[in-house]
C-alpha cells in the first residue's frame, strides 16, 4: 500500500490542489459468500496533474483494500494521513461506522468538513457500510449506502449520478467485481464530475480493483485503472474494455474449496434444479445465496440428490457444506 511522502502532504495546503483532489464519484463493496472486497471510481483528474502532483501513485490510490477485511474510498480534499487512520481504524476491528466517526472526530487537519469517506467491512460474514459526506465538501455532494456498498460523490452533476450508479449496482447479474464496474457505467454520462463537461466525458480516469481472502493489499487479484489528457475520451468504456479481457469472475470460493463435488442441472435454469450428489451426504447442507450475498434458502442434503426451486431471477450460488466445514460450491443463472 502506498502513502504519499510528507513532502508531499505539504502540498495538499496550496490552494490550487483540493480543487484537483474534489471532483469524484466511487463505490467500495464486498461479497459475503465469496469474501471479495473492491473498490472503483473516476474523476476529472488529467494523466498530467496525476504524474505532477501524485508522481509515486497510480491512479487507484483513493482506494484501499484489506483482502478478507473490507474496503475504504478517501476522497474529496484528500490527505494521506486521513486514509491512513482509516486503514488502521478498520484493520484494528472498528465497524465501518465507527471509522467514519472517527475520521470525523480525528481529522488529521482538523477539517472533517471538507471529507468524503465510503468503508464497507466483512465480519464472521456479515457485511456492513458506512459514509461520510462533510459539509464542506461542494455540491452537489452526497453518498448512497446499503447492506454491502457504499457509493459517494461531489461536485457531480446531481443525486441522480449517485442513484444510477446503486440502481446498476444492484441490478447487475454476476461476482463483485462486474457488479463494480456496472456502478461505474452509471455514471458514464459527460459532466458526471461536474469539471469534465468541457471534455465531453465523466471524467478523466477511472479505476476498478478486487482483493479476495488471502491477496497481498497491494497486489490484488483484479486491478485495472486508464488514465488520459482531455482529449475527449470515455475513461469508462476504456476501463470497460480493459475488463472485458481479464478473467475476473473466477471467484475464490470457487477455486479454492472444491473438496465437496455436486452436479446442478439445467444450468441456466428456468426455475427449477435438479441438483446430484455423487456421495452419500450424510448431514450436508444446501444454502443458496443471492449475488448481494444473502442467504435465500438452505436445508438438509438429501442423497442421491433432489429437485429444488430457486427463489428469484438472476445468478445464485449453491453451496454443499459438510459437518467438518468443507464446501462445494456451483453457480446457477435463472432466466
Amino acid at each position: 500500500m502506498k502513502f504519499l511522502s510528507p513532502i508531499f502532504c505539504a502540498l495538499l495546503l496550496l490552494p490550487f490542489l483540493p480543487a484537483l483532489c474534489q471532483d469524484t464519484f466511487s463505490i467500495v463493496a464486498v461479497d459475503s459468500v465469496t469474501g471479495e472486497v473492491g473498490s472503483a471510481g473516476a474523476s476529472c483528474i488529467s494523466a498530467a496533474n496525476l504524474e505532477q502532483f501524485f508522481p509515486n501513485d497510480d491512479p487507484d490510490f483513493l482506494g484501499d483494500l484489506l483482502p478478507g477485511r473490507g474496503a475504504i474510498n478517501t476522497q474529496a480534499s484528500y490527505f494521506a494521513l486521513n486514509q491512513q487512520n482509516a486503514n488502521d481504524r478498520l484493520a484494528g476491528g472498528d465497524t465501518p461506522q465507527q471509522v467514519v466517526d472517527w475520521l470525523a472526530a480525528n481529522d488529521a487537519q482538523g477539517n472533517a468538513g471538507i471529507r468524503q469517506y465510503g468503508v464497507v467491512s466483512l465480519q464472521d460474514g456479515h457485511a456492513s457500510a458506512a459514509a461520510f459526506t462533510g459539509v464542506n465538501c461542494l455540491d452537489w455532494k452526497g453518498h448512497r449506502v446499503g447492506a454491502n456498498y457504499s457509493i459517494q460523490g461531489n461536485i457531480l452533476l446531481g443525486p441522480e449520478i449517485l442513484d444510477s450508479m446503486e440502481a446498476r449496482f444492484l441490478n447487475a447479474q454476476g461476482c463483485l467485481s462486474e457488479k463494480l464496474m456496472a456502478a461505474l457505467q452509471g455514471a458514464k454520462v459527460p459532466g458526471a464530475d461536474t469539471r469534465c463537461l468541457n471534455n465531453g466525458t465523466s471524467a478523466m480516469f477511472a479505476f476498478l480493483k478486487v482483493a479476495r481472502p488471502g491477496d497481498d493489499p497491494a497486489d490484488p487479484f483484479l486491478r485495472i485503472f486508464v488514465s488520459y489528457d482531455p482529449l475527449g475520451i470515455e475513461p469508462i468504456d476504456s476501463l470497460q474494455a480493459l475488463f472485458n479481457t481479464t478473467n475476473h469472475c473466477v471467484s475464490s470460493v470457487e477455486e479454492n474449496q472444491k473438496e465437496l463435488e455436486f452436479l446442478v442441472s439445467p444450468n441456466p435454469s428456468a426455475g427449477k434444479v435438479v441438483v446430484q450428489y455423487p456421495f452419500t451426504v450424510g448431514t450436508c447442507r444446501l444454502d443458496v445465496f443471492d449475488v448481494q450475498g444473502k442467504k435465500v434458502a438452505s436445508w438438509p442434503a438429501i442423497s442421491p440428490g433432489e429437485t429444488i426451486k430457486l427463489p428469484s431471477k438472476g445468478l445464485h450460488l449453491l453451496q454443499l457444506t459438510d459437518r467438518k466445514g468443507r464446501t462445494g460450491v456451483k453457480k446457477i443463472d435463472f432466466k
